[in-house]
């Protein structure tokens, strides 16, 4: 089976790396999914979530906020500016976020706490 090797890096840390059958993200173009022998590209991430189907089958689902993708000769980077695996995320931290930043009227906060909180549904 054809895979591609993922890394997925944000500004602070490396958050996830291994080998992947499919990736499907959301860049300013519209969602991509990359599998083997994709065309190169570059793109420009938008703020949502980034699913990797494992080779083995699984499912890594990381809240990216920012950032961009390069693949290339099936090698998959990741670059986000904030990024967390779904796993890590605190929901009803991220509830709570949300509830804060609509009261607040800060559209980058409401969309950071709903990225995160769809990430969070998606790993589940």
């Amino acid at each position: 089976m054809a895979e591609i090797h993922v890394e997925v890096v944000a500004a602070d840390r490396s958050i996830w790396s291994g080998e992947a059958a499919m990736v499907i993200a959301r860049t300013m173009s519209g969602d991509i999914g990359i599998m083997p022998s994709h065309e190169p590209v570059l793109g420009v991430l938008q703020s949502g979530p980034v699913t990797v189907r494992t080779s083995e089958g699984g499912t890594v689902v990381v809240a990216v906020h920012g950032g961009f993708l390069s693949f290339a000769d099936n090698k998959l980077s990741i670059l986000a500016e904030i990024a967390e695996l779904a796993e890590e995320i605190d929901v009803a931290r991220a509830e709570r976020a949300l509830e804060r930043s609509r009261s607040e009227s800060d559209a980058g906060a409401e969309r950071r706490a709903e990225v995160r909180l769809a990430a969070a549904a998606g790993a589940h």
